[in-house]
């Protein structure tokens, strides 16, 4: 029978199989053995593996983070919990400056996983700062963003045996998601999109919480004969382009839907690869469903106004697929 668990819960199966497995796996945050963090995302794994593999430490991003870098690179597996990505801001240079470029600068591994929730939900514009292409966009760091449970727990299991920097992503409004996950060996390899939908007629790309809007918003398309196939990109970086670049070029036609601003985003980065690798097979410019450039308002139906929806998404693509 298949397994089925939260968002959240996927992940700690991931990781307590990988610890189990492992003994030079560890994890260190605030709040993470007793409460299991702010998402429950390690509830239990305290008590299951002792003090010494499950350390909560000091409010202190850039201590726990250079912690972190010292213990990956003496030879353990560090996984660095932050809770929450606004709170990478204080630890930018240990990300930055040393775990990203240690094995650039001096032939060293650095196998540490940070993770994170980021992507917008309810409590202002500090808690929701949708900065994931910021790190995609620095050599050297992997960038990992699942969108259900099956993913979590086959990418948190492909990120603990990397050797190089993970920074591991989970949307705040997926928590509770549930769906079915594999197994011990099902590990799924960083940079591999996953085509969630199939179709001829259009190409939505997107990750994260969008890809179930994405889907929704294709179910409405098929019943008028409107087929959109949907890509989960799965991981910013590695990024997998050449699943992105096959489809929009069987399609002709394509969007991009992402939490983040437009300028400067993961859109930006996706729409110049379909330019560049499938300009002549576009029928129709690519299209961008973005939030706009602004901070994240605190008022619901400020939230709910400046976030990507299906409607919007499905509206877009009934124009797009209209064009001559």
């Amino acid at each position: 029978m298949p397994t089925v668990l939260t968002y959240s819960q996927a992940y700690r199966e991931g990781v307590a199989e990988e610890m189990a497995a492992n003994e030079k796996i560890f994890i260190m945050g605030t709040d993470i053995v007793l409460r299991g963090g702010h998402f429950a995302q390690v509830f239990g794994l305290g008590e299951q593996f002792g003090a010494s593999r499950v350390r909560d430490v000091p409010i202190s991003e850039a201590a726990m983070l250079a912690a972190g870098v010292g213990s990956a690179v003496c030879g353990m597996r560090p996984i660095v919990d932050l809770n929450f990505l606004d709170f990478s801001f204080g630890g930018m240079d240990e990300i930055c400056n040393q775990a990203a470029k240690m094995s650039y600068m001096f032939g060293i591994q650095v196998p540490l996983l940070i993770r994170a929730t980021n992507g917008i939900a309810l409590g202002g514009a500090q808690h929701n700062n949708v900065i994931e292409s910021w790190f995609a966009e620095l050599p050297g760091l992997n960038v990992v963003t699942p969108s259900n449970p099956a993913d979590v727990k086959g990418l948190i299991k492909s990120s603990l045996r990397m050797n190089d920097p993970v920074l591991f992503l989970m949307h705040k409004a997926l928590s509770g998601l549930r769906g079915n996950v594999g197994g011990p060996d099902d590990v799924i390899p960083l940079g591999h999109a996953n085509i969630s939908r199939s179709g001829d007629d259009v190409t939505i790309v997107t990750y994260g919480v969008n890809v179930a809007k994405c889907l929704e918003a294709a179910e409405r398309l098929a019943a008028d004969g409107i087929e959109a196939e949907v890509i989960d990109l799965r991981t910013l970086y590695p990024l997998d382009r050449e699943t992105v670049v096959e489809s929009v070029r069987k399609t002709g036609r394509a969007m991009m839907v992402d939490e983040s601003a437009a300028y400067g985003g993961v859109s930006a980065e996706i729409v110049a690869s379909m330019q560049e690798a499938a300009f002549d097979y576009l029928d129709a410019a690519v299209v961008r469903i973005t939030a706009p450039h602004a901070p994240v308002p605190n008022s619901p139906a400020l939230l709910s106004a400046i976030l990507p929806n299906s409607a919007a998404i499905e509206a877009a693509a009934r124009k797009l697929v209209e064009v001559a």
